[in-house]
Protein backbone atom coordinates (compact mmCIF):
# COMPACT_ATOMS: atom_id res chain seq x y z
CA UNK A 1 0.00 0.00 0.00
CA UNK A 2 1.41 3.30 -1.13
CA UNK A 3 1.67 5.62 1.86
CA UNK A 4 -0.82 8.64 1.53
CA UNK A 5 -0.28 12.01 2.78
CA UNK A 6 -3.38 11.79 5.48
CA UNK A 7 -2.41 8.13 7.11
CA UNK A 8 -0.74 10.05 9.63
CA UNK A 9 -4.30 11.75 10.54
CA UNK A 10 -5.94 8.64 10.03
CA UNK A 11 -3.53 7.30 12.97
CA UNK A 12 -3.92 10.84 15.03
CA UNK A 13 -7.75 9.82 14.51
CA UNK A 14 -7.75 6.15 16.17
CA UNK A 15 -5.44 7.95 18.83
CA UNK A 16 -7.65 10.15 20.02
CA UNK A 17 -10.78 7.81 19.61
CA UNK A 18 -9.26 5.78 21.84
CA UNK A 19 -8.38 8.98 24.56
CA UNK A 20 -11.73 10.24 24.25
CA UNK A 21 -14.06 7.59 23.15
CA UNK A 22 -12.43 4.65 25.52
CA UNK A 23 -9.85 5.82 27.82
CA UNK A 24 -11.07 9.33 29.89
CA UNK A 25 -15.06 7.92 29.54
CA UNK A 26 -14.04 4.81 31.48
CA UNK A 27 -12.37 6.60 34.04
CA UNK A 28 -15.32 8.86 34.79
CA UNK A 29 -17.56 5.77 34.98
CA UNK A 30 -15.39 4.91 37.87
CA UNK A 31 -15.65 8.31 39.57
CA UNK A 32 -19.09 9.38 39.06
CA UNK A 33 -19.75 5.83 40.96
CA UNK A 34 -17.51 6.43 43.20
CA UNK A 35 -18.87 10.41 43.91
CA UNK A 36 -22.48 8.78 43.22
CA UNK A 37 -22.87 11.39 40.41
CA UNK A 38 -26.36 10.05 39.59
CA UNK A 39 -27.31 12.02 36.69
CA UNK A 40 -23.39 11.81 35.41
CA UNK A 41 -23.80 8.02 35.95
CA UNK A 42 -27.14 7.84 33.95
CA UNK A 43 -25.26 10.11 31.02
CA UNK A 44 -22.35 7.90 31.16
CA UNK A 45 -24.51 4.19 30.70
CA UNK A 46 -26.35 6.37 27.86
CA UNK A 47 -22.75 7.04 26.40
CA UNK A 48 -21.73 3.33 26.50
CA UNK A 49 -24.55 2.14 24.97
CA UNK A 50 -24.26 4.69 22.12
CA UNK A 51 -20.52 4.45 21.72
CA UNK A 52 -20.75 0.98 21.62
CA UNK A 53 -21.37 1.76 17.74
CA UNK A 54 -17.80 2.45 17.29
CA UNK A 55 -16.43 -0.93 18.55
CA UNK A 56 -18.76 -2.60 15.75
CA UNK A 57 -17.29 -0.35 13.41
CA UNK A 58 -14.15 -2.13 14.28
CA UNK A 59 -14.93 -5.38 13.74
CA UNK A 60 -16.58 -4.28 10.79
CA UNK A 61 -13.36 -3.23 9.39
CA UNK A 62 -11.94 -6.59 10.33
CA UNK A 63 -14.22 -8.03 8.30
CA UNK A 64 -13.80 -6.17 5.37
CA UNK A 65 -17.48 -4.17 4.85
CA UNK A 66 -17.59 -1.06 3.73
CA UNK A 67 -20.95 -0.58 5.90
CA UNK A 68 -18.25 0.21 8.56
CA UNK A 69 -17.59 3.69 7.31
CA UNK A 70 -21.38 4.52 7.36
CA UNK A 71 -21.38 2.94 11.20
CA UNK A 72 -18.63 5.19 11.99
CA UNK A 73 -20.22 7.93 10.57
CA UNK A 74 -23.27 7.39 12.48
CA UNK A 75 -21.47 6.49 15.95
CA UNK A 76 -19.44 10.41 15.38
CA UNK A 77 -22.82 12.10 14.78
CA UNK A 78 -24.75 10.01 17.59
CA UNK A 79 -22.69 9.94 20.87
CA UNK A 80 -22.63 14.07 20.66
CA UNK A 81 -26.54 13.90 20.50
CA UNK A 82 -26.46 11.18 23.28
CA UNK A 83 -24.40 13.38 25.46
CA UNK A 84 -26.67 16.70 25.07
CA UNK A 85 -30.37 15.39 24.65
CA UNK A 86 -31.95 14.80 27.81
CA UNK A 87 -33.05 18.09 29.37
CA UNK A 88 -33.33 16.71 32.62
CA UNK A 89 -29.75 15.25 33.15
CA UNK A 90 -28.15 18.91 31.47
CA UNK A 91 -30.47 20.78 34.20
CA UNK A 92 -28.91 18.66 36.89
CA UNK A 93 -25.62 18.65 35.61
CA UNK A 94 -25.72 22.14 35.46
CA UNK A 95 -27.16 22.70 39.15
CA UNK A 96 -24.26 20.28 40.45
CA UNK A 97 -22.10 22.39 42.76
CA UNK A 98 -18.73 23.50 41.43
CA UNK A 99 -16.30 20.24 42.01
CA UNK A 100 -13.11 18.77 40.20
CA UNK A 101 -15.65 15.75 38.84
CA UNK A 102 -17.86 18.51 37.30
CA UNK A 103 -15.38 20.35 35.75
CA UNK A 104 -13.50 17.31 33.90
CA UNK A 105 -17.01 15.66 32.95
CA UNK A 106 -17.80 19.10 31.32
CA UNK A 107 -14.52 19.21 30.20
CA UNK A 108 -14.63 15.81 28.60
CA UNK A 109 -18.31 16.44 26.86
CA UNK A 110 -17.09 19.62 25.56
CA UNK A 111 -14.00 17.89 23.92
CA UNK A 112 -15.53 14.51 22.84
CA UNK A 113 -18.28 16.58 21.16
CA UNK A 114 -15.89 18.65 19.11
CA UNK A 115 -13.84 15.20 18.51
CA UNK A 116 -16.99 13.79 17.04
CA UNK A 117 -18.05 16.74 14.79
CA UNK A 118 -14.79 17.31 13.26
CA UNK A 119 -13.86 13.64 12.55
CA UNK A 120 -17.44 13.29 11.19
CA UNK A 121 -16.71 16.43 8.73
CA UNK A 122 -13.15 14.79 8.16
CA UNK A 123 -14.53 11.27 7.03
CA UNK A 124 -17.66 12.69 5.12
CA UNK A 125 -15.13 11.98 1.47
CA UNK A 126 -14.64 8.24 2.73
CA UNK A 127 -18.20 7.41 2.62
CA UNK A 128 -17.60 6.21 -1.48
CA UNK A 129 -15.52 3.37 0.82
CA UNK A 130 -18.78 1.95 0.86
CA UNK A 131 -18.47 0.30 -2.48
CA UNK A 132 -16.58 -2.96 -3.04
CA UNK A 133 -14.79 -1.24 -5.47
CA UNK A 134 -13.37 1.67 -3.91
CA UNK A 135 -13.12 -0.38 -0.52
CA UNK A 136 -10.21 -2.38 -2.39
CA UNK A 137 -8.01 1.31 -2.95
CA UNK A 138 -5.44 2.23 -0.74
CA UNK A 139 -7.28 5.44 -0.67
CA UNK A 140 -10.32 3.78 2.01
CA UNK A 141 -7.44 0.50 2.96
CA UNK A 142 -5.50 3.49 4.92
CA UNK A 143 -8.34 3.10 7.34
CA UNK A 144 -7.87 -0.58 7.95
CA UNK A 145 -4.24 -0.80 9.58
CA UNK A 146 -5.69 0.15 13.09
CA UNK A 147 -8.14 -2.57 13.07
CA UNK A 148 -5.78 -4.66 11.50
CA UNK A 149 -3.34 -4.37 14.74
CA UNK A 150 -6.15 -4.44 17.25
CA UNK A 151 -7.10 -8.13 15.82
CA UNK A 152 -3.85 -8.94 16.03
CA UNK A 153 -3.32 -8.06 19.43
CA UNK A 154 -6.75 -9.30 21.06
CA UNK A 155 -8.04 -12.28 18.45
CA UNK A 156 -4.95 -13.37 16.57
CA UNK A 157 -6.41 -16.89 15.87
CA UNK A 158 -9.60 -15.68 14.97
CA UNK A 159 -10.70 -15.46 11.06
CA UNK A 160 -11.54 -12.34 10.01
CA UNK A 161 -14.47 -13.29 8.41
CA UNK A 162 -16.18 -14.61 11.48
CA UNK A 163 -14.65 -11.44 13.53
CA UNK A 164 -16.76 -9.50 10.52
CA UNK A 165 -19.66 -11.06 10.95
CA UNK A 166 -19.76 -10.55 14.88
CA UNK A 167 -19.41 -6.98 13.57
CA UNK A 168 -22.83 -7.52 11.49
CA UNK A 169 -24.51 -9.33 14.21
CA UNK A 170 -23.73 -6.18 16.11
CA UNK A 171 -24.64 -4.13 13.72
CA UNK A 172 -28.17 -5.52 13.23
CA UNK A 173 -28.77 -5.88 16.85
CA UNK A 174 -27.81 -2.03 17.29
CA UNK A 175 -29.95 -0.91 14.73
CA UNK A 176 -32.83 -3.13 16.18
CA UNK A 177 -32.42 -1.36 19.62
CA UNK A 178 -31.94 1.98 18.36
CA UNK A 179 -34.83 1.68 16.13
CA UNK A 180 -37.31 -0.15 19.44
CA UNK A 181 -36.12 3.12 21.23
CA UNK A 182 -36.52 5.98 18.82
CA UNK A 183 -39.74 4.99 17.83
CA UNK A 184 -41.13 3.40 20.91
CA UNK A 185 -39.11 4.61 23.78
CA UNK A 186 -38.20 8.20 22.97
CA UNK A 187 -42.22 8.45 21.95
CA UNK A 188 -42.77 7.65 25.43
CA UNK A 189 -40.19 9.89 27.65
CA UNK A 190 -39.13 12.35 24.85
CA UNK A 191 -36.53 14.38 26.32
CA UNK A 192 -36.42 12.75 29.73
CA UNK A 193 -33.70 10.46 30.58
CA UNK A 194 -35.11 9.67 34.18
CA UNK A 195 -37.94 6.79 33.54
CA UNK A 196 -41.08 8.20 34.46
Amino acid sequence: MNDLWFTGLVWMDYRLAVLFTVILPLILLAWVFVEKAEAMQRLLIIYWRVASLLLITIYLMMGGHGIAFISGLAGRILIPISLWFWVDLNDEIEYQPNSPLKLIFSSWRWAITLYCVLGAIATLPFLNCVSPANFKTDFCQVWLQAPSIFKEYFHHDNDVSGLGNFGIVGLTMYIAYFCYFAFVKLNKRGRSAIKQ
